[in-house]
């Protein structure tokens, strides 16, 4: 028999579980649930080669149906607090359902489902019309467990956190080579969906790589966008410039948000760093547009803005950019295929162990990503400091081997970004005794591979749902 349901608040309202209903499961050709199992579906890749995970639908209960047990219940979940419960997720052999339904502090009641044996995650059911809060639920079934997050609109979550919060102590959701979601070979596609829907879905972070223009006058813009020496699609080139374009029109329309971007050179040809220094600045780096000063700002001088995160270096007079400190933040070195260096600027500790050879190393790259999520988290921001230093803590989930198709893009992100929801969910600033952690909880920058496919948002939705303890504006 599993284990009885655990439940994790990690919003910062009071809830109370109230009930607890067990439904038989729904019988075949009934009503599908809008939200199913998530994992990654089969997907088949441009050289016709078909990897082997799917997902499957849970049926969802009849609006009409009837539980065959209630139970009431009074057990309290305070803020950030994790509660062993006695509910049972199952109670005969079959796949019934579990609906747990929780009550807040000012009297409204919010119900999910918990499905048996699958994952779902979902926004509560409000049992109240205008609700004045709403909630975000995950359930993981290998370890009946609930996980409880404060619900907002992921197209404009910065929105509430408080302009004076340092940007480093943010929890943000990132994407690897954010724009290689093309018809491309299998090791060079990264992504399920375009960048506007990484936007849209709450993403603030973009990982680019881009090659400059040749021959090289200074006056072309045309940054070819590529992933190592492979341009991202099959179809032609793809340019920085339509995705920058898409980049400002989602900030313009959503001036609450920012954008964190790192920008590297990569491709083929003789193109250098100094090179592409010229163009961005020339060509793109509106300072209304951008933040390019070589520090982490706070939110509210980054709202509405592209951060560069600079990994090249620049070229002579743009060294002397900002009282001669610079332009950018600077990433232009870090430690290569690292589980934990800190630039030389101290604005950047980075997670990026990639060199992932065998599937059984996959292991060892989530244990890294487990602990610089940690790493982060134990940062805690005194607010009242006019200059607080924290850095940005950037934990790259993506990993590869051209060589080996166990090791691809996707079949990584196929076992890193679950690991990393349950890490998030269960284990995160939690101490094997069970006690909780100081700090603020920042998840860091966790940028993943494959977010987004088929609708689930998951991992993002985990990661935003951590910055709950952040000062509000």
């Amino acid at each position: 028999m599993p284990t009885d349901v655990k439940i994790r608040n990690l919003s910062n309202k009071p809830l109370k579980l109230v009930l607890a209903e067990h439904f038989d499961p729904a019988h075949k050709g009934g009503f599908q649930l809008h939200h199913v199992t998530k994992g990654f579906a089969s997907v088949t890749n441009s050289i016709g080669l078909t990897n082997a995970t799917t997902r499957a639908n849970v049926p969802q209960i009849s609006p009409d149906a009837q539980p065959f047990q209630t139970r009431d219940v009074q057990i309290d979940i305070p803020p950030f607090s994790m509660v062993q419960t006695d509910v049972k997720p199952t109670l005969n052999e079959g796949k019934e359902r579990l609906r747990l339904t929780f009550q807040t502090e000012l009297g409204g009641r919010h119900r999910m489902y918990c499905p048996v044996p699958t994952a779902e995650s979902h926004s509560l059911e409000a049992l109240a019309d205008n609700p004045q809060m709403r909630f975000t639920g995950i359930y993981l079934p290998e370890e009946s467990f609930v996980a409880l997050f404060e619900s907002t609109d992921l197209d404009r979550w910065m929105d509430k956190i408080d302009d004076e919060v340092p940007l480093g102590a943010l929890s943000v959701p990132g994407t690897h080579n954010a724009p290689t979601y093309h018809n491309a070979p299998p090791s060079v596609r990264c992504q399920a969906v375009s960048p506007m829907e990484q936007l849209k879905n709450g993403v603030r972070f973009f990982d680019i790589r881009v090659q400059v223009p040749e021959p090289f006058d200074g006056k072309s813009d045309r940054l070819v966008l590529v992933h190592s020496v492979f341009p991202i699609s099959l179809t032609g080139n793809k340019y920085f410039r339509d995705l920058y374009n898409d980049c400002r029109k989602f900030l313009d329309e959503h001036p609450s948000e920012t954008l964190i971007m790192s920008l590297k050179r990569e491709g083929t040809g003789k193109g250098t760093d100094e090179q592409l220094s010229r163009v961005l600045k020339d060509h793109y780096t509106n300072p209304n547009q951008w933040w390019t000063r070589p520090r982490v700002p706070r939110l509210g001088e980054a709202r509405g803005k592209i951060v560069l995160v600079r990994r090249f270096n620049l070229d002579e007079p743009l060294k002397h950019e900002c009282e001669n400190s610079g332009w950018g933040i600077d990433g232009s070195v870090w430690a290569d295929n690292t589980p934990n260096a800190m630039c030389p600027s101290g604005d950047i500790c980075v997670q990026d162990f990639y060199e992932v050879k065998e599937p059984p190393s996959i292991d060892q790259k989530i244990t890294y990503v487990r602990e610089h999520m940690e790493r982060s988290g134990c940062c805690c921001v005194n607010h009242d400091d006019p200059d607080p230093k924290v850095p940005l803590y950037i934990n790259f989930l993506s990993a590869s081997n051209f060589w080996n198709v166990g090791t691809w893009p996707e079949k990584i992100a196929a076992k890193v970004n679950p690991a990393t929801i349950a890490h998030t969910c269960t284990k995160h600033m939690v101490e094997e005794d069970g006690r909780t952690k100081e700090g603020d909880w920042s998840t860091g920058i966790v940028v993943c591979d494959w977010v987004g496919l088929d609708g689930d948002w998951d991992l993002v939705r985990c990661v935003v749902g951590m910055n709950s303890k952040l000062p509000r504006r």
